[in-house]
């Protein structure tokens, strides 16, 4: 019987290709041509219908073999709306998925169904969270968080190239609550970022601020409304991937890259006050997806890594602090696939306290424990480095641990030493091998 994890993948992997084809064909179901465009030698596909009144072409996307096939296929795609509620309610039933509350799901629902998707908008935020537990295929500790926001991201260079756009944002969304209103945005109040209805609901638009520091909104006319920009944001929304929200049949969605948005939680949760209970809740999603990640797709997460800290010393700075509030084994778990050492953490020490020093017969050491960024660290020196350097060969396990209390400064000087500066083998650990010393 194929294993569970399995099991959800291979579903998951059928319902989002079910939704892709449906959003495919909801989009573009009139009669009409694709045709092709090439920019800065990149090739994107377009909508073309005609009528009396002329031609006008809606975009589709860039050029990618699944678009094509997609393309090739599109007389034949037919929506299966009742095949994908029964796959929805197997991820969600058996497998423990997290489901958007309603309200948040129609609003999704809608704004997928106005092209805010197509024209590469991005959910950000812990909607976009949620549907990382499917898309890796493992249980992430903190999915189940519920929320009134609705996040939605898109660069103001896209929004300006894609030719299309979406109904008016307040139009698309009164169909959902007639409640909903602009916020009037706190630089300029003739502006609108944020859009609330009764209840507490709450869609905000955001776009990368590239320049200069601004606190001014910008224009984003595919999705005619206005954005809040905001510093780190191109990195989270560059090459998003798609995703299916689990509300109704599916929505198709495009959310960040999982190991994107575990290392921009990291540099984010710097950014906020101190005590502010929304770090907390970066820390957590960044750790439950750091383990996730280290297992599932350890090779993006070093990529991700990499392209943060080439960005500049700030950059470097908040991912450190930011991964120094980790819990110690997924700290260690992290720097060990990014290849990085504890030593560049700020602040990061190994001390000791003088606890009571065990021998493990299980693995044929002496271990005793130590402390860094207020986490223990279980220490150890083999047998071999004891009856090689400290002449305890012959010795039975009293005599062992009787050496390791007389030249107990010695070896945590040399176990500090080796957890600091040297490639982690273990997380949360350090063992002195004979080829150390």
């Amino acid at each position: 019987m194929p294993a569970p994890k399995l099991i959800l993948q291979t579903t998951y992997a059928e319902l989002l290709d079910r939704c892709a084809n449906a959003a495919f064909s909801e989009a573009f179901a009139e009669e009409g041509t694709f045709i092709a465009k090439t920019v800065k030698e990149r090739r994107y596909w377009y909508f073309q219908t005609g009528s009396t009144e002329g031609r006008t072409q809606r975009y589709v996307g860039p050029e990618t073999p699944e678009l094509l096939e997609r393309i090739d296929r599109h007389k034949e795609l037919r929506d299966d709306i009742r095949e994908r509620r029964a796959l929805v309610s197997t991820l969600v039933r058996s497998f423990g998925l997290p489901r958007p509350v309603p309200d948040i799901g129609n609003i999704i629902a809608a704004l997928a169904t106005a092209g805010v998707f197509r024209l590469r908008g991005v959910i950000v935020g812990t909607v976009a969270f949620q549907t990382y537990q499917a898309m890796l295929g493992v249980r992430l500790p903190t999915a189940p968080v519920q929320t009134g926001d609705v996040d939605i991201a898109q660069f103001k260079t896209v929004s300006v190239a894609v030719e299309d756009s979406t109904p008016p944002v307040l139009d698309v969304l009164k169909e959902v609550d007639k409640t909903f209103r602009p916020v009037p945005h706190l630089v300029d109040g003739r502006r609108v970022t944020s859009y609330t209805a009764n209840g507490g609901m709450r869609v905000d638009f955001l776009t990368p601020n590239e320049g200069g520091e601004t606190g001014e909104p910008q224009s984003l006319p595919a999705l005619q409304t206005d954005a809040q920009p905001l510093r780190f944001l191109d990195y989270l929304i560059y090459e998003p991937e798609p995703a299916v929200i689990m509300h109704g049949a599916g929505i198709y969605v495009q959310v960040p890259a999982p190991a994107r948005f575990a290392v921009h939680k990291l540099i984010l949760s710097r950014r906020r006050r101190e005590g502010e209970g929304r770090r907390g809740k970066d820390i957590k999603q960044a750790e439950a997806l750091l383990r996730a990640l280290a297992d599932m797709r350890p090779h993006e997460l070093k990529q991700a890594w990499d392209e943060a800290r080439k960005r500049g010393p700030k950059w470097r700075q908040l991912l450190d602090e930011g991964l120094s509030d980790v819990p110690g084994y997924t700290r260690d778990l992290t720097l060990k696939i990014v290849r990085s050492l504890r030593s560049e953490l700020p602040g990061i020490d190994l001390t000791f306290n003088n606890p009571p020093p065990r021998y493990d017969f299980q693995r044929d050491v002496v271990e005793f424990k130590g402390q860094a960024l207020g986490q223990p660290v279980v220490c150890a020196i083999s047998r071999e480095a004891l009856d090689d350097h400290f002449g305890t060969n012959g010795l039975d396990k009293r005599g062992r641990t009787e050496a390791f209390l007389k030249n107990r400064t010695k070896i945590e000087a040399m176990a500090r030493n080796k957890y600091l500066k040297s490639p982690i083998e273990e997380p949360d650990a350090v063992l002195i091998k004979t080829s150390d010393i």
